[in-house]
């Protein structure tokens, strides 16, 4: 997996995501047969209630309220399904012409099956116009696009988030959460790097 796009998967896991990274679009040719066209960096889903819980041995196992909140900087949250087309650049802000094709946008929406066959053309139209649409099931999608630095042109139709702050998000988030996270064993190489070195940090200033 790329290095950027693995860091934004972290990220978007840990404000309550579910995720799948690098997923493949496959065309079938006019010969019938079928080729790899492209692949989307990000794609993730998030449902309304999503919260952090963790359990408390003096309450019987039973989990605590909730205990942490998403990043501000993905949005408001207003109570609906949020689904995050995302694409990842470790350089300039930009978003590929492929991730705008309505083929790849409609195997991505199919992905989820966020909405039916009959809606997924209008919800692609809108996606081109504003970078967000809304599903009639009341689901939010847009297209968010992470970044390392800022490009020559911003396309304000899309929600752009640096990978700087992503990091910092992480860093800051371990961080604070420290009491419990220095327990948890992470299977996300990501993750389990950026604990590693938070722990030596904590080791270096005992």
């Amino acid at each position: 997996m790329d290095n950027a796009v693995g860091v934004v998967q972290a990220y978007l896991r840990i404000n309550g995501y579910f995720t799948v990274a690098e997923y493949p679009i496959v065309e079938r040719t006019e010969s019938g047969a079928y080729r790899s066209v492209t692949d989307v960096d990000i794609l993730a889903v998030r449902f309304p209630r999503a919260r952090q819980m963790i359990s408390h041995e003096h309450a019987g196992g039973r989990p605590a309220g909730p205990s942490f909140s998403p990043d501000p900087a993905l949005g408001p949250f207003d109570g609906g399904i949020d689904m995050i087309i995302g694409e990842v650049k470790e350089g300039r802000v930009e978003i590929n012409r492929s991730a705008l094709d309505p083929d790849v946008l409609a195997a991505a929406l199919t992905r989820f099956g966020c909405c039916g066959h009959q809606d997924v053309r209008e919800v692609i139209r809108e996606l081109h116009r504003s970078g967000h649409a809304t599903t009639a099931p009341g689901h939010r999608i847009r297209l968010v696009v992470f970044g390392g630095v800022p490009g020559e042109t911003t396309d304000s139709r899309f929600q752009t988030i640096y990978l700087g702050h992503v990091l910092e998000f992480i860093r800051s988030y371990l961080r604070l959460h420290w009491e419990v996270f220095q327990h948890a064993q992470f299977k996300d190489p990501v993750l389990a790097f950026l604990k590693l070195d938070e722990r030596t940090k904590v080791i270096k200033g005992k």
